[in-house]
């Protein structure tokens, strides 16, 4: 009878410790992989061309914008992350337009009424909104091994990019829900460390 008991006590000390140790590494893959994405430039790359209409309609290259800083931020009116982050790119262009910086946000497929009321509208934005009514402008900035399993425009959402004046990306921050940072300081920082 004690053989038994010792012999149930110890099987279910086995078993509880399997359980725990499988649970753990489950934790540490799921952890992995949400790990965060912001500022995934290592080293500068050369910004994608591109051409879309603003608002008005008026066609918008990149290469308008050589000799200048640029940021561009893609979003959606839906998206939580965007709209947080639309008074204070108003602001930080509000408050570098002086210094060769231009701010630009790219709305990915949807209609520029929607756009016009939901984002230009609401936060009184006085930079161009360019509309990217199928994703690709989007898609074609989003790294290939960031959110695999994700629509490339997708993984773009709620990212902000910097371009210096030679057309390069200097600093490009994907959405961390984790840790947002939806006042743009690290972005701020970079077009400081660089004006």
């Amino acid at each position: 009878m004690y053989f038994y008991k010792n012999t149930t006590v110890f099987c279910l000390i086995v078993l509880f410790l399997s359980v725990f140790v499988s649970s753990c590494k489950q934790t540490e893959k799921e952890e992995k992989e949400t790990q965060p994405t912001s500022n995934v430039i290592e080293k500068p790359i050369k910004v994608p061309g591109f051409l879309l209409y603003t608002l008005e309609d008026k066609p918008v290259s990149i290469d308008d914008y050589k000799g200048k800083y640029v940021i561009i931020h893609i979003a959606t009116t839906w998206c939580p992350f965007c709209n947080a982050e639309a008074p204070h790119l108003e602001k930080l262009y509000q408050d570098y337009k002086e210094r060769n910086v231009e701010v630009m946000l790219i709305d990915v497929k949807e209609s520029v009424e929607l756009v016009r009321e939901k984002l230009k509208d609401k936060y009184n934005l006085t930079f161009p909104i360019l509309l990217d009514i199928n994703g690709n402008v989007a898609a074609s900035f989003a790294p290939k091994d960031v959110l695999p399993d994700l629509a490339r425009d997708e993984v773009m959402l709620a990212s902000n990019i910097l371009i210096d004046p030679e057309g390069y990306i200097q600093f490009m921050s994907l959405l961390d829900s984790k840790n947002f940072d939806a006042e743009l300081i690290q972005l701020k920082n970079k077009l400081d460390e660089l004006l």
